[in-house]
């Protein structure tokens, strides 16, 4: 059975918000990078990274769901949320990085 087109916007826009929310994090975290706390930055990346697994989850769903069979059909819409998500885990790493490299100084 293929998902209807309509819950597929609806996990689209989902992973969008998560993945939208943790580049806020990650953001931030950079911020507190910059001025050297440290302990805020990783507080923000938990965050971060806590969002990311609910985006991640979704996502995962449909991977699932496809791997059994059942029609997902990939529209715009579904790309720009996995844009959103991959963009926000490229921060994340970067953050870590970044704290690694800033610590060492």
């Amino acid at each position: 059975m293929a998902m209807s087109k309509d819950d597929m916007a609806m996990v689209a826009m989902e992973i969008v918000a998560y993945s939208g929310d943790a580049r806020t994090k990650y953001l931030q975290a950079m911020d507190a990078i910059a001025e050297k706390d440290f302990a805020k930055a990783e507080a923000l990346i938990k965050e971060g990274d806590d969002l990311i697994l609910g985006a991640h989850n979704q996502q995962t769903e449909l991977i699932r769901k496809e791997a059994a069979g059942e029609s997902i059909e990939i529209g715009f819409l579904t790309v720009h949320a996995q844009d959103h998500l991959m963009t926000a885990m490229l921060l994340s790493d970067m953050c870590k990085k970044f704290i690694k490299m800033f610590k060492n100084q």
